[in-house]
């Protein structure tokens, strides 16, 4: 019995000074969407819509809940916007080619239709992040209309 008191408080002691220690936060500056908002011109209700389910992790600029103050969770959280920004970044938007950005409007796209953005491990924190069919149908119609844009320049060129 004392071998396993001795380890919950070496255990203990490792979390409390843990808490010390977190990963670098993304609190970029708003203004880096600016220029992805200003091209693919959304309305209202799909501003609305990335803000609340999309732009935590794919932008520069992301709101952290209280919890995210707790090692080993900013940690988890850290690696979910990376690996979110590594996928589509709006905050570079302006620095990507005309062909990414139609990409990354297809990948938006299947990955809507499909249900697998926002990640669920998102919206079980974020209840306002789940997105109805209505809200799903709206971003496809959105994405589809940008992609057409696009298809539309590449032939100016």
């Amino acid at each position: 019995m004392k071998i396993l008191k001795k380890i919950l408080l070496l255990l203990l002691i490792v979390f409390v000074i843990a808490q010390f220690f977190g990963p670098e936060k993304n609190e970029g500056d708003l203004t880096s969407i600016d220029h992805f908002l200003a091209e693919t011109n959304p309305p209202e209700d799909i501003k609305v819509i990335l803000k609340e389910s999309c732009f935590d992790c794919h932008s520069s600029s992301t709101r952290y809940p209280w919890y995210n103050s707790i090692t080993p969770v900013n940690y988890w959280m850290a690696e979910h916007v990376k690996n979110g920004k590594k996928h589509f970044n709006v905050s570079d938007w302006k620095d990507a080619s005309l062909k990414k950005r139609d990409h990354k409007f297809d990948e938006l796209i299947e990955m809507v239709e499909k249900q697998e953005m926002p990640l669920p491990s998102y919206t079980w924190t974020h209840s306002e992040a789940k997105l109805t069919e209505e809200q799903r149908a709206s971003i496809v119609a959105w994405g589809k209309k940008v992609r057409a844009m696009y298809a539309e320049q590449k032939t100016t060129e």
